[in-house]
């Protein structure tokens, strides 16, 4: 990219409902990822999870721990800790309060910050000394049936107050835009599809030829709550729920009625499900099981929450959801205390489980074409990023509208952070910006 006046360093930080990234630049139009300790050795993708466990020594303390070492201390003492991830899916939900964590009640902003300090610390000298610019990205459109954008922008700012830099924010597909525009050597009109564990992204910019006054200009975003955590969970309804009970049935004052699907909605968000070991959840259960037709479901349905299998059990259905994307059949197998599933599942299942997801992202992505108040042979690239970029019933559905030669993909969970980091040294950052930021006088 060209710069008349580069930024001497900036920091670019996709915090990810699934994974995080950090890359950074020294004001020399390169940017490079921050490597990050993990009990297996160093690598750019820090997962976004959370593992709590008593601080025996401190009375009412709590020990913590982030990322692969999170799961790692999960997987050690799982009966005496509590497991947290993807909570980013709430930034936005004005039901959620708290966490509550043995004694002690978390914020979003304090489960945020316990994750950002843990983060920079595993990134050793890396970020020891943080520039003055600082990039975040975040969704177009956040997690939800009805989410609150402000109140999400109150807790980011709150959360990432813990760097002590101004913070500038950025629609997370113009920070993989902008990493794409990087490689193009002339003038283009690029589509970039971010797909993420919670939202999937679109944005549309147009990228003019090397040394360019203005190199990018954006022209238009749309975004829609529905991404990878919500094909796992169509994985969990069709495969994995009826064996739980749902479905079902149980008795009531000699009546035969349908179990409400309330005993299930926790199982579709991740943040919750590691939090159902409680003593009133597990006493609606045992009355249930007393009561139900098909006790047995019941039964695996309470071993899944006191054994806490809810990690190793997404952890399956997001192999499995791998798997599909390059088999056509592939097998799940989950063993597990009170609980062993064994099922082959078709591609053509899970795209039939998806399809009404599917559906809703085409017009999300024809509301991204409308913005930018152009047509599909208006676009000459259309760049996809994200895990969920890689299934290939969402490939198609790009190749339909656009055609399979301009489709590109790669570095799909980097890519973001890579270009939140140039878009930091650019001197028209504010160009970037979030429209409320600038309503606010975001400084620069």
């Amino acid at each position: 990219m060209a710069y008349s006046v580069p930024a001497a360093r900036a920091v670019g930080i996709d915090f990810g409902t699934t994974n995080s990234v950090i890359a950074r630049t020294d004001g020399s139009g390169q940017a490079e990822l921050v490597s990050v300790a993990a009990p297996g050795g160093v690598g750019a993708v820090f997962r976004s999870a959370l593992c709590f466990w008593p601080e025996e020594r401190v009375r009412g303390g709590l020990a913590h721990e982030a990322g692969p070492w999170a799961i790692a201390e999960f997987l050690d003492f799982p009966q005496g800790s509590r497991f947290l991830q993807s909570f980013k899916s709430v930034a936005a939900n004005p039901t959620f309060e708290h966490a509550s964590l043995f004694d002690r009640r978390l914020r979003f902003e304090e489960l945020g910050q316990i994750f950002l300090t843990h983060l920079l610390a595993h990134a050793g000298d890396a970020l020891a000394d943080l520039p003055e610019r600082i990039v975040v990205g975040r969704p177009v459109r956040y997690v939800g049936a009805r989410p609150d954008p402000m109140l999400a922008r109150a807790r980011y700012d709150a959360m990432f107050s813990v760097l002590g830099r101004p913070i500038h924010y950025v629609y997370e597909p113009l920070g993989a835009a902008y990493s794409f525009a990087s490689r193009l050597t002339e003038p283009a009109t690029l589509l970039v599809a971010d797909f993420g564990g919670g939202t999937s992204d679109f944005s549309i910019v147009r990228v003019e030829a090397p040394g360019a006054m203005r190199r990018c200009v954006p022209l238009g975003t749309a975004g829609i709550g529905i991404a990878g955590d919500r094909f796992d969970y169509r994985i969990m309804d069709h495969l994995v729920l009826p064996l739980l009970g749902k479905g079902g049935t149980y008795r009531s004052f000699e009546k035969i009625l349908e179990i409400p699907a309330g005993h299930f909605s926790d199982f579709g968000d991740w943040s919750r499900l590691a939090l159902m070991r409680n003593r009133r959840t597990l006493e609606q259960l045992a009355r249930l099981h007393r009561d139900a037709t098909d006790p047995a479901a019941i039964a695996r349905m309470i071993a899944v929450v006191e054994h806490e299998l809810g990690y190793a059990l997404y952890e399956a259905v997001g192999g499995l959801k791998r798997a599909l994307s390059s088999d056509r059949t592939a097998h799940f197998h989950f063993d597990g205390p009170g609980l062993t599933i064994d099922a082959d599942v078709s591609r053509e299942d899970f795209e039939r489980w998806i399809g009404p997801d599917l559906q809703r992202i085409a017009e999300t992505v024809d509301g991204a074409l409308s913005n930018a108040q152009l047509c599909p042979d208006q676009i000459d690239h259309v760049f996809l990023t994200g895990g969920s970029s890689l299934i290939p019933a969402v490939r198609r559905l790009f190749e339909e509208r656009f055609g399979a030669n301009r489709i590109a993909s790669g570095n799909e969970l980097t890519s973001i952070a890579h270009g939140l980091a140039l878009i930091g040294q650019d001197p028209d950052l504010h160009e970037w910006l979030v429209p409320e930021d600038l309503a606010v006088g975001d400084p620069s």
